[in-house]
């Protein structure tokens, strides 16, 4: 599922971004560490480093969602658990560049500028188990990171500090299974007729 948000994103990207940079840019997954780029990753890099998944209790929901099956059934699931995806944005020149620090905030500004359009990622782009999820994904770019200190983050990764943005998307997961039961498709009262005592 995190696999289907990452191609999303990448979609989304490649979607939106300038066609010339769509072209020679890389999208990257991995940990922007010292041995950034990986020999998978050819540069200029955007880089999108998942760093945080946990749950929003404050969108946790106790609704059963009930589905029709169309025999006479119907499937009874709980509703699904809403996860914050979070991902530190950064960008990374080509080293033949002459104005590295330039040509990475030009990145990071065309990347920003795409993740602040869209507070719902949109259909077409979705990927995988992703595609058709209700409630759509809600999209924030630019909030505070839950991470404590950008300084310690870096220094744990053994890299240098970079500019960076932080993206979250909140995705559904389903860890239950659906119940099936038969359609109720009317109701029976029944009562005892009233006794009179002699």
């Amino acid at each position: 599922m995190i696999d289907d948000l990452d191609r999303s994103l990448e979609a989304l990207l490649r979607q939106d971004l300038p066609a010339s940079l769509v072209a020679q840019v890389s999208i990257s997954f991995a940990a922007p560490d010292d041995r950034f780029p990986p020999s998978s990753v050819s540069l200029p890099a955007i880089d999108l480093f998942l760093y945080n998944v946990q749950e929003n209790r404050n969108l946790r929901s106790n609704e059963r969602v009930i589905e029709r099956q169309g025999n006479g059934a119907v499937a009874i699931r709980r509703a699904p658990a809403r996860v914050d995806c979070s991902y530190l944005v950064t960008a990374w020149p080509s080293e033949s560049s002459t104005t590295p620090a330039l040509d990475e905030h030009r990145l990071l500004g065309e990347v920003m500028t795409v993740l602040l359009r869209y507070p719902l990622l949109p259909d077409e782009v979705l990927r995988g188990v992703l595609i058709g999820q209700e409630p759509p994904l809600p999209a924030t770019a630019l909030q505070a990171s839950s991470l404590q200190s950008m300084g310690e983050f870096w220094q744990a990764l053994g890299g240098k500090p970079k500019a960076a943005l932080n993206y979250m998307v909140t995705i559904g997961v389903d860890p239950f299974e659906a119940i099936t039961a038969p359609e109720v498709v009317e109701r029976v009262f029944r009562g005892e007729p009233e006794r009179r005592d002699r």
